[in-house]
């Protein structure tokens, strides 16, 4: 593809390069151009080209008012507030683009032809899906504040995403992933080093009780209950449940906050924070993930040890809504499609109850 002289290309990853006149460039997944002109273009492979226009008039927040949306949905967890915001400042600047002032210009048709764009763009249908939902829950929110005269984006429909649930760690890889917790399995205690009984306690709580890597981010010391065996965790919405953990989470937990937390703290360190980074400060969702990345014997993402924990239960006989209740979900519906019965479970359940088994 050869561009004009001045264009900005916008590489994935957020660098941008600007090329001489006449530039060749092959443009990988997901760059975005941005050339002197008016009309959006959509190339195959997914690169975006896009154009002024009108200049990005929704970035004042004036007629969009989306720094108050943001602040309205500041109860939902951080991720969710901004991917929404993502969303919707994205969809802003394709409809200032195509000439909206504001929501008030937008109607069902714009909508329906924005995430046809994001389709002919090769958006996964899960990019897609998450759009709808937040347009939807944005032009809600402007219709409660009149910003719009009727709602356009109601039962506005998208694909549905490809249930692709995260896998169950066997119990040998569990074995493996966290037998050295709390020292108890290592030669020599002495050997090992405060980043390793960090790792122990931030393994065995996120298998001991299923929660979100966000929730075990987010954990103060106050939040442990060591003595009952009793985490506080504040989930998605702000809604504060209470978790069970087992007496070896609890020894590597206590063998984390005696022995190697007090080595980590700097004077960068939050006050309270349960879980420090090699820094001091308190540990992020991709310092957790790399904790799995040194310690797991195949490449795992933190949230199948939520799956994991999730599905051994059922397989122990749990009931459903004790497991909705002990990860956090807010409807049944999503511990069903979250969780899974085993082979082996239905196997069991087969033998068990069939006349002829």
């Amino acid at each position: 593809m050869r561009l004009l002289g001045g264009a900005d290309v916008r590489l994935p990853g957020g660098a941008d390069v600007r090329l001489p006149d006449g530039a060749d460039v092959r443009l990988p997944d997901g760059a975005d151009v941005r050339l002197p002109g008016g009309a959006d273009v959509c190339l195959p492979g997914g690169a975006g080209l896009m154009t002024p226009g009108p200049v990005d008039r929704y970035r004042g927040g004036v007629a969009w008012e989306l720094d108050a949306y943001r602040r309205s949905i500041a109860g939902l967890s951080p991720a969710t507030v901004r991917a929404y915001t993502g969303d919707v400042e994205r969809f802003a600047a394709w409809a200032a683009r195509a000439g909206a002032d504001g929501p008030g210009d937008v109607d069902r048709i714009a909508l329906r032809r924005y995430l046809a764009f994001l389709a002919t763009c090769r958006r996964s249908r899960a990019t897609i899906a998450r759009t709808a939902a937040s347009l939807r829950s944005y032009f809600s929110w402007c219709a409660r504040r009149g910003l719009v005269p009727s709602d356009p984006a109601a039962r506005l429909a998208a694909p549905s995403p490809d249930s692709r649930l995260p896998r169950v760690l066997g119990h040998g890889e569990l074995a493996e992933l966290l037998g050295p917790a709390a020292g108890a399995e290592a030669p020599d205690d002495g050997a090992r080093t405060p980043r390793d009984l960090r790792d122990d306690a931030v393994l065995e709580l996120l298998y001991a009780a299923g929660i979100r890597i966000a929730e075990l981010c987010a954990l103060d010391v106050a939040d442990l209950d060591l003595v009952r065996g009793v985490v506080t965790v504040v989930g998605k919405g702000d809604r504060q449940r209470q978790v069970l953990v087992h007496e070896r989470c609890v020894a590597a937990l206590a063998a984390w906050l005696d022995g190697a937390r007090p080595a980590m703290v700097t004077v960068e360190t939050p006050e309270g924070a349960c879980f420090l980074n090699g820094r001091g400060r308190r540990l992020g969702p991709r310092d957790a993930r790399r904790i799995l990345d040194r310690r797991s014997p195949v490449p795992t993402h933190p949230h199948a040890l939520r799956h994991t924990f999730a599905t051994h239960l059922l397989d122990g006989g749990a009931d459903l809504r004790v497991v909705q209740e002990l990860l956090g979900h807010a409807s049944l519906q999503t511990t069903q499609v979250y969780t899974h019965v085993s082979k082996e479970r239905l196997r069991s359940v087969y033998a068990g109850t069939h006349p002829r088994a």
